[in-house]
């Protein structure tokens, strides 16, 4: 169709064909009612935007905008109708259908995956589907830059709080959309990220940043997709008051719609008004008035919803206004042409009466449902897991009872069904700018999330609600009860009760485990992820970014450790930024002791001196002298190869990596790898680790590979105390071919203050009701035992770590735990003192600040029904020692996640936490090693 004014249609000389294109209108009701006929047949409405209310199933909203655009067809209408629809995902779905249109994440969900690729697909797959029932418009992308972002009511509607990255994303969606044969309409146009509310439902929300500050923030997002070819946008119905601007209403003011937006900004697509029927602005103005001022301000789509009285007082009043010369005819045909010219790019009557329905969309189901579960997957996020609880299945056994406290959950009858959330009274001004969906209530989607709980427990759930009454009896009664705690939280910053809720919960949880009861603390924010995104006083964090029951069915996958959740929170505060990653390839050298060690010394301080505040970089009292083994014996059978990125002028190392070989059990184990923080993200540590792979796997007879070493105890696998980081490594390690579904959890536990620690209540008794005998030996006098089980029951590293400590008498011994019955040993542990070999590959150990460092190491407990007896014996007997050689600080080293819960119990805090991977070498024979 052409555009330009010679081509028109004689019929749109008709004032009244041509001011029916320039309205948007909407109605109540899943059938055409004789209002919305009358307003195409008689006022030729070009325009319909279809909200919850007009729609049911797939099926049904394809016949339903058939009809429409069949009786705009037969009354003469030379193009067909626009068909609006918004459909952001999350939380904000016109069109629910669970057979046939698939759930996807918010925009802050998506954004949370970092993969704009993946934003892209989301985009052209919700395309596809709305386009299949007939739409040829989607209300989005959402532009809105969260400026103020934890108490807008936008939420997770919006991607983020950083200009650019809501650009990427927004650009992302828009084309999307676009290449689905969907027109767009950006939104909520200067912004709607930082909005002040007054309270009453009379007064605009205001935005009161200036002009500089909107350019170099909010219009940012707005301005580039503009640049790649935005359809249209939506002016939003707010206030705004700056010294350079002090307008009641930003869609019907020229200042914004005709100079800001189309002049500063060079948009010449379609404008469309925000709806002219919410309160303040038809209190203010009136509708009559308004549509006048909106076509003034340059609106090419005056929008309202839904009163079939205001919508005729809306076309009454532009007639009048161009009939009394407040509008000229030119000014109508200037949006008239807008308008035509957007439908030529969406739709035809060869399209418009034929939408594919239920025939298209059974076709495109099954992908789109594999791409909704891939999203939701991506986007689950872990801020934080201080107590390193996920995955539940690793730290939750399987007799102790989950708590589940979700807000505000009614009891509903056995047989109830999934039922269409209905539109709940807004109790503020500031609630109505939230977009009720029509997908399941969130009452029935915490229910269901705790059916899916409990059938991953076989029924061992106890769950109930939680409402402004606050922490009732029976809350106390089920935490007592209860050994993990997950609390859901949706928009705790605003709904305040859930804050407070939370807090107390966390407090009583915080006490009970003091005093030596189990009580593990979850908190899930469902909604708005800044809810304790910033409160480091929850100690674990999640963030689903919505709670559709796709949602929490990725959720409680998450939890128990059927994926791991690589999620970062969008905007200023994810963690860990995608990088664009150098293909560079650095030439490899063998490490030269006489060469490299000044360069490596260098290079461990570099990376003590950068990790965070009060965090250990994994380094910290390690020297170069630390990976070499002092081992040359062939009984003891380790081979040791290390490899380093060099600047050959200056000597600098840039990075180092550290390989063993054990040739007994045929295990290859990379025990570092680390780089300059100055040269991260330029492939050095991906050419070491391609060039030890590649040392390894030319060992002959080698059966399998590990990441992590016990000797030296530097780095005993992927570290997980800095939660996104390590997810950030494990991703990274999967890409190059590690098998990461089984990891080995591994936990350096620690006594701070020693002197004040004193046995729980009753541990004492406990372990002497069992009749174990335990003793203390040094040297290798009566050694041979000792050697004999831990070559059975553990890994060659923790037999040549014991081998070292025997070697160590002056500073070291080895408790052993013997059966009652036949004098067999049931369990090791060794114990050391300051100033012992052990700190040099150890570096745990270190002594800092004069302070003696007691240590208690690789405790060696075959399992059986005694062995957390045996365990707490050892460690009370190590804790006993360390006291009397006056360290200040006892640390207990090389613990497996089994073994874990049972020594907090006795007083230990977790110190650091890692995961050793481990895979068949045979994995590696078909990746590329350079």
């Amino acid at each position: 169709m052409e555009s330009s004014e010679d081509a028109l249609d004689p019929l749109w000389d008709d004032l009244d064909w041509a001011m029916g294109q320039c309205f948007m209108m909407g109605w109540e009701g899943t059938e055409v009612t004789p209002q919305i006929r009358t307003l195409i047949e008689d006022h030729h409405l070009g325009a319909i935007l279809l909200t919850t209310k007009n729609l049911k199933t797939a099926q049904e909203t394809a016949r339903l905008v058939q009809e429409l655009q069949t009786i705009a067809h037969q009354a003469g209408h030379p193009v067909p109708l626009l068909i609006a629809l918004d459909q952001e995902n999350g939380g904000v779905n016109s069109l629910f259908d669970e057979d046939y249109i698939c759930q996807f994440p918010s925009a802050m969900g998506v954004a949370a995956t970092g993969s704009p690729d993946l934003a892209y697909e989301v985009a052209n797959a919700t395309a596809k589907e709305v386009s299949a029932v007939g739409v040829n418009m989607i209300m989005g992308p959402v532009l809105d830059v969260l400026t103020n972002a934890r108490y807008q009511p936008l939420g997770v509607r919006a991607t983020g709080d950083d200009p650019q990255e809501v650009s990427q994303y927004g650009i992302a969606s828009m084309n999307g959309y676009k290449n689905a044969g969907i027109t767009t309409c950006g939104k909520h146009f200067p912004s709607y990220g930082n909005l002040d509310f007054l309270g009453s439902s009379l007064d605009m929300p205001i935005i009161t940043e200036t002009l500089e500050q909107l350019s170099l923030g909010a219009l940012v997002p707005f301005r580039n997709a503009i640049r790649e070819g935005l359809d249209a946008i939506m002016v939003g119905g707010c206030a705004i008051a700056n010294a350079g601007m002090n307008v009641m209403h930003a869609c019907l003011s020229d200042q914004v719609v005709d100079e800001l937006l189309r002049k500063d900004l060079g948009f010449n697509g379609v404008t469309i008004s925000e709806c002219l029927e919410m309160d303040a602005l038809s209190h203010d103005i009136g509708v009559r008035g308004g549509t006048v001022m909106a076509v003034e301000a340059g609106c090419d789509l005056v929008l309202l919803c839904r009163s079939y009285s205001v919508q005729l007082e809306a076309i009454s009043g532009l007639k009048l206004g161009v009939e009394n010369d407040m509008i000229s005819r030119e000014r109508i045909n200037v949006s008239l042409k807008r308008v035509l010219h957007l439908k030529s790019k969406c739709t035809s009557w060869q399209k418009a009466l034929n939408p594919p329905g239920i025939s298209l969309l059974s076709t495109l189901h099954p992908t789109h449902l594999a791409l909704s579960t891939k999203a939701y997957d991506s986007s689950i996020t872990i801020m934080r897991d201080n107590g390193h609880l996920i995955p539940l299945s690793n730290t939750f056994h399987a007799e102790e009872e989950l708590l589940l406290l979700t807000p505000l959950v009614k009891p509903l009858p056995a047989s109830a069904t999934k039922a269409v959330a209905e539109t709940r009274a807004a109790s503020t001004e500031h609630d109505k700018w939230i977009h009720r969906s029509s997908i399941m209530s969130g009452e029935n989607v915490f229910r269901e999330l705790g059916r899916l709980l409990a059938r991953q427990r076989r029924g061992k759930l106890l769950h109930t609600s939680y409402t402004a009454n606050g922490v009732r009896p029976v809350h106390e009664n089920l935490i007592n009860r209860a050994s993990c705690i997950i609390i859901v939280t949706a928009d705790a910053n605003r709904n305040l009760y859930q804050n407070g809720f939370t807090k107390h919960v966390a407090m009583m949880c915080s006490m009970l485990s003091s005093g030596g009861k189990k009580k593990s603390l979850i908190v899930v924010s469902v909604s708005s992820p800044y809810d304790f995104a910033m409160d480091k006083s929850i100690g674990t964090y999640i963030c689903t970014f919505d709670f559709t029951e796709t949602a929490m069915s990725a959720l409680v996958r998450a939890l128990f450790g059927e994926f791991v959740p690589q999620g970062t929170l969008p905007g200023t505060l994810r963690k860990s930024r995608k990088v664009q990653k150098s293909r560079q390839h650095w030439l490899v050298e063998n490490w030269n002791r006489d060469r490299d060690h000044r360069g490596l010394q260098a290079l461990i301080k570099t990376i003590e001196k950068t990790a965070p505040p009060n965090q250990q970089s994994g380094l910290t009292g390690a020297s170069a002298a630390s990976f070499s083994l002092p081992f040359s014996s062939p009984d003891e059978a380790f081979e040791e190869s290390h490899y380093v990125v060099r600047n050959s002028s200056t000597q600098a190392l840039f990075g180092f990596c550290s390989t063993y070989y054990h040739l007994a059990s045929a295990t290859g184990m990379i025990g570092s790898i680390f780089v300059d923080p100055a040269k991260r993200n330029l492939s050095i540590g991906h050419s070491l680790h391609q060039r030890a792979l590649r040392g390894l796997l030319q060992k002959p007879g080698i059966k399998s590979l590990q990441l992590g070493s016990g000797l030296p105890s530097i780095f005993l696998g992927i570290p997980m105390s800095d939660l996104s980081e390590g997810a950030r490594l494990k991703r990274w390690f999967a890409t190059n071919g590690w098998d990461i579904s089984s990891p080995r959890l591994l936990y350096t536990l620690t006594i701070r203050n020693l002197s004040n620690w004193a046995p729980p209540e009753g541990l004492l008794q406990s372990v002497q009701r069992v009749s174990f005998g335990f003793d203390l030996i040094h040297g290798m006098e009566n050694a041979s035992s000792v050697l004999e089980h831990v070559s059975t029951h553990a890994s060659p590293e923790v037999l040549a770590l014991y081998r070292l400590a025997l070697a160590d008498a002056k500073a070291c011994g080895i408790v052993r735990a013997k059966s009652p019955v036949d004098g067999a040993l049931v369990g090791t542990v060794i114990i050391s003192r300051s100033s012992t070999i052990l700190e040099t590959y150890m570096p745990v150990l270190h002594v800092e600040n004069g302070e003696n460092v007691g240590g208690i190491l690789a405790p060696v407990v075959p399992s059986s029904p005694q062995a957390s007896i045996v365990l707490q014996g050892l460690a009370l007997l190590g804790i006993r020692q360390n006291k009397a050689h006056k360290s200040a600080t006892c640390v207990l080293n090389w613990v497996s996640g089994d073994e874990r819960d049972v020594l907090l119990g006795m007083g230990f805090d977790v110190l650091d936490a890692w995961e050793e991977l481990s895979s068949d070498s045979e994995k590696f024979s078909g990746v590329n090693l350079g």
